[in-house]
């Protein structure tokens, strides 16, 4: 009798363990098709914008400065971006700016599609080619706009071969090309109010292109061109109007403009001041 329950021991345990190891094997495949779905929507879920700030993130996380005004805001030093565009020192890296202010960016249009008699759309990419005795040889630029929309303003052009490259070299260009703009009331109010318009009438120019911008009443929104309204949007400035003269065709000479004009909100306000006096 013991032989045989010795004997019976082993056939037991061995009908058992496939049905564990079984259990066990759907227990992980269920595992399995859960992260895989979870991993599914939440690629889904990210949008284009949330995964580009998540790259971003993620390189400021690894990046490793090269010039001293780098170290210095890395380490926390020079924390107000200020001081650094009032002492005049070059900002060589855009993670400078990208740790000191959160910047949103955009497109200007400056390219235009293929269309019948001339009738193409507008968009980012502007296409040339040239001719070489290899074929014609395709070049994309576009032009990016950054800001804060509470003062900080940047606009940058770029070059490439490709169209993704071309806007990467813009936006880099955009954030080291930042300034400040000063942005003030049409009349005077109280001043539990925020700024909305430029503080004076400013001009600016770029080839044939002449741009003013005026004051405007709270509530009067964007008056000028839809690619200024990209910077000024940027800019934090809410109400003005928009004088354009010249060949406005010519989007990029027209945002070029536009910075000019804001450059000197916060040039002239100290000769303001000191009149004043």
């Amino acid at each position: 009798m013991a032989e045989t329950e010795v004997k019976s021991k082993p056939k037991d345990l061995v009908e058992a363990v496939p049905e564990e190891v079984e259990k066990l094997e759907e227990d992980k495949e269920v595992k399995e098709e859960i992260e895989e779905l979870e991993r599914v929507s939440e690629t889904h879920q990210e949008s284009f914008e949330e995964k580009r700030e998540r790259i971003e993130k993620e390189k400021l996380l690894s990046w490793a400065p090269k010039t001293k005004l780098g170290i210095s805001v890395k380490t926390g030093k020079e924390k107000n971006l200020d001081k650094i565009l009032e002492s005049g020192r070059k900002i060589l890296e855009p993670e400078i700016v990208d740790t000191l202010i959160n910047l949103k960016s955009d497109l200007i249009l400056i390219g235009q599609a293929k269309g019948k008699f001339g009738g193409g759309k507008r968009r980012a990419w502007r296409q040339t080619q040239k001719k070489t005795q290899e074929g014609n040889v395709l070049t994309f630029s576009s032009m990016s706009v950054v800001g804060d929309n509470k003062g900080y303003v940047g606009l940058g052009y770029g070059t490439s071969k490709e169209t993704l490259p071309a806007r990467e070299k813009s936006l880099r260009k955009a954030k080291l090309n930042i300034i400040k703009v000063v942005s003030g009331f049409e009349t005077v109010e109280d001043g539990s109010h925020a700024p909305h318009t430029v503080p004076f009438k400013v001009e600016g120019k770029c080839g044939s292109v002449r741009i003013t911008l005026l004051p405007a009443p709270r509530g009067t929104g964007l008056v000028v061109g839809d690619e200024c309204k990209k910077i000024l949007k940027l800019a934090g400035i809410k109400d003005v109007y928009g004088i354009t003269k010249g060949h406005t065709r010519t989007t990029f000479n027209v945002a070029k403009a536009c910075i000019e004009a804001l450059k000197k909100t916060n040039s002239m306000v100290p000769l303001q001041e000191e009149n004043k006096k």
